[in-house]
């Protein structure tokens, strides 16, 4: 339409029994995924409020995994994700919500990946879950750092690891140690894993010297630091 042009009284729409072109699809795709708003797109959202079937997708492209990625949406329903991965993920979702994740909370933007995954790899949910503890109750602190004989050298690395961040959170009630505030209660709270006895000052990485903080009170406890000197 040039730019002399009014306003268009009337829209085509698609004639029944025509296929959808490649880029109306992709489009209808990134419509919908707009609208979740959180730059991905599970299948059966689609069929409920796309103008096509993901089906009609998934035989265009070759798979809905396929659709996704010619689309430029994140794609949740990954195979062979290695069992860290996954681990990792249960664990950023699980220090997200402040409590055990179920099954519909693994959506973005707090989860990469739907339950399909961990279905497949664990069989029930409930199976997923013991997996997960199992797993973070097990797994050290991380190795040593391999560094020559000096007097700073550290038996645990700097940043800890996801198994032992969810074993403090954990210990913590997935609640802040100095206001009390958590995310399955108060909205809007982020939880951090911080060192007790700093990391700068000789603090290591071990369960004992880790707390359960939300942002807004590490933050504080930063500047605090940075006053004092």
């Amino acid at each position: 339409m040039s730019e002399h042009e009014g306003p268009r009284r009337f829209n085509l729409e698609r004639t029944p029994g025509v296929a959808v072109s490649d880029g109306d699809l992709i489009a209808d795709m990134q419509r919908v995924a707009a609208g979740y708003g959180a730059g991905a797109l599970p299948a059966r959202l689609y069929q409920s409020h796309g103008k096509y079937s993901h089906t009609t997708a998934s035989k265009r492209f070759g798979s809905w995994n396929a659709a996704l990625k010619t689309a430029g949406l994140q794609v949740l329903n990954k195979f062979d994700v290695p069992d860290e991965e996954l681990f990792a993920n249960l664990e950023q979702v699980w220090l997200a919500l402040g409590r055990q994740p179920r099954k519909r909370d693994l959506r973005p933007p707090v989860s990469r990946y739907s339950e399909r995954p961990y279905a497949r790899r664990f069989g029930a949910w409930r199976e997923s879950l013991e997996a997960f503890v199992r797993w973070a109750d097990t797994t050290s602190a991380g190795a040593p750092t391999p560094v020559a004989p000096q007097p700073t050298a550290r038996r645990t690395p700097r940043d800890p690891n996801s198994a032992l961040r969810w074993r403090v959170a954990n210990r913590d009630s997935f609640r802040c140690r100095h206001c009390g505030k958590s995310p399955a209660t108060d909205a809007g709270v982020r939880l951090h894993i911080d060192h007790i006895v700093p990391w700068s000052k000789g603090g290591e990485t071990v369960l004992e010297n880790l707390q359960t903080l939300c942002s807004d009170c590490n933050l504080g406890k930063g500047t605090q630091k940075q006053t004092d000197g």
